[in-house]
């Protein structure tokens, strides 16, 4: 049965619309769509700017919706698109105002998103738990692996559970202990079922329901699929990671435009500083490992912290052979003098390749200690090519688009106006970074500028057209596609 929540919010409205109808005439890659009638505070809002279209190019690989914001204490019913960029920072790729909770609003939702985003499907997406978004999910992004935010369920569950969290206190803290420390699924399995036994609630409706979603928020069922989160238990205890502290119970409608540009900036600010710091830094090698000192040039510098932590743990974590086939080795790693909570790694010698249990570069994109105990055992002193995730190192956003988990973007005159528009901003950047640093590369740097602006200014006067066709409708209202209508990219469906 289709469920639908009104929210009822006050002026405002218009004040959003006439904000992105500006940025979309200022920059024609700024998206906006709109659903439903504005004027009878009825229509969800969807945009997303052209670094947000960019970024996604580059880091959409694993998506977070967060709509935390539209419970019933915050004044603006808010949602945004987020992800992980190379430095592990919050990005955003898109926000929308959803008046009317719906089902077919959330699936419009997601689609009008997808298609600004050139109908590329990320690898995952963490949301919410919520049935009409996981209808949503379902229904538009059928091959990306859905995820519930545990923070979610953990609040349900104080309020589904109330009376028992009351009468049992331990039962909560037994609870999280059972999903966060299982190290396999029959572990998981014997806990659960041991633990609604002892609390005799074997026959708890919401516990059973639970239950049965496992797979979609419990982390030992999730770790053989790329969530871009460093630690198989980070994260997803909170999901508005990019507008924490900008948007709370007392934000507007009126105040939701500034407070918007506020994040986007201080957090550009925040990757810039990242850049600069990775680039005109080295950090301090702890092994006189080769395979340290590779690392070092080739990640950012908090990746490669997680690296190296995992690369300095190879020496209390010893490699055992168990069994030995020819081209494929089996070993075990464990913690010296813990034995009980080892990990199984098979090694392909001919591929140069590796699987452990702990999944955690199948997780996380970045290798493990367990595997990187094999590779010392193994005399193997270079990262193989394929164990560097390019979203992860320093030329995340240079050169070609991330593909690393999906397909070819497809090409359109909107992609090619965002690429362009990014690039050449981009590369500003360094070049702003490299002629500040003296006097003389200042002076270099200012007068190469003012002769590009000139032959840039002379060419802009010679176009007489565009030689890309007809621009692409943006902006206006949008119906909701049905479910089987082909994706196209970068546009929306405007009447």
């Amino acid at each position: 049965m289709s469920i639908t929540r009104q929210r009822t919010v006050g002026g405002g409205s218009h004040h959003v619309l006439d904000y992105l109808k500006r940025m979309q005439a200022e920059n024609p890659a700024f998206f906006y769509a709109v659903q439903g009638d504005i004027d009878h505070v009825g229509g969800n809002i969807f945009w997303a700017d052209a670094t947000s279209r960019m970024n996604y190019s580059y880091f959409g690989d694993a998506v977070i919706l967060d709509t935390t914001y539209k419970i019933n204490q915050y004044r603006v019913p808010f949602a945004s698109f987020t992800g992980f960029n190379h430095h592990g920072q919050p990005v955003l790729f898109g926000c929308a105002l959803i008046f009317n909770e719906s089902e077919s609003s959330y699936i419009w939702l997601l689609r009008t998103w997808l298609h600004t985003m050139s109908g590329r499907h990320p690898v995952s997406i963490t949301t919410d738990f919520d049935p009409i978004i996981q209808v949503a999910v379902a229904q538009v992004l059928p091959p990306t692996r859905h995820r519930f935010s545990k923070w979610s369920i953990f609040k349900e569950n104080r309020g589904k559970l109330a009376h028992l969290c009351q009468s049992h206190p331990t039962f909560e803290t037994e609870f999280r202990k059972c999903v966060h420390e299982s190290e396999t699924i029959d572990e998981f399995e014997s806990c659960w079922h041991s633990l609604l036994e002892r609390y005799y609630v074997m026959d708890n409706e919401w516990l059973q329901s639970m239950y049965n979603a496992r797979q979609h928020w419990v982390p030992v069922y999730l770790r053989d699929s790329f969530f871009g989160e460093m630690s198989l238990n980070d994260g997803n205890e909170c999901l508005n990671f990019f507008f924490d502290g900008y948007v709370n119970a007392s934000t507007t409608l009126q105040l939701l435009v500034r407070q918007y540009e506020n994040a986007v900036s201080t957090w550009h600010e925040r990757e810039l500083k990242a850049d600069y710091e990775t680039t005109n830094s080295s950090p301090v090698l702890k092994t006189p490992s080769p395979m340290e000192k590779q690392a070092a040039s080739l990640y950012t510098r908090k990746i490669f912290m997680k690296f190296q932590e995992e690369l300095v743990e190879t020496l209390a974590n010893p490699a055992t052979k168990v069994d030995d086939s020819g081209t494929l080795t089996t070993y075990r790693v464990a913690k010296f003098g813990e034995n009980q909570t080892s990990q199984i790694v098979t090694f392909n010698s001919f591929e140069m390749k590796a699987s452990c249990s702990c999944q955690l570069f199948e997780y996380s994109g970045i290798i493990c200690r367990h595997i990187l105990a094999v590779f010392r055992a193994k005399n193997v002193l270079t990262l193989p090519s394929h164990y560097v995730l390019k979203r992860w190192t320093r030329n995340a956003k240079t050169g070609v688009l991330l593909d690393e988990h999906s397909s070819e973007l497809p090409s359109s005159s909107r992609e090619s106006t965002t690429m362009r528009y990014n690039n050449l901003r981009q590369e500003a950047t360094k070049y702003v970074e490299e002629g500040s640093k003296s006097i003389q590369t200042y002076h270099v740097a200012m007068k190469a500028l003012q002769e590009a602006t000139k032959k840039v200014s002379t060419l802009k006067n010679k176009s007489t057209g565009t030689a890309e066709g007809p621009s692409i409708a943006n902006g206006g209202r949008s119906e909701l596609l049905t479910g089987d209508e082909d994706v196209p990219s970068y546009q929306s469906v405007v009447i």
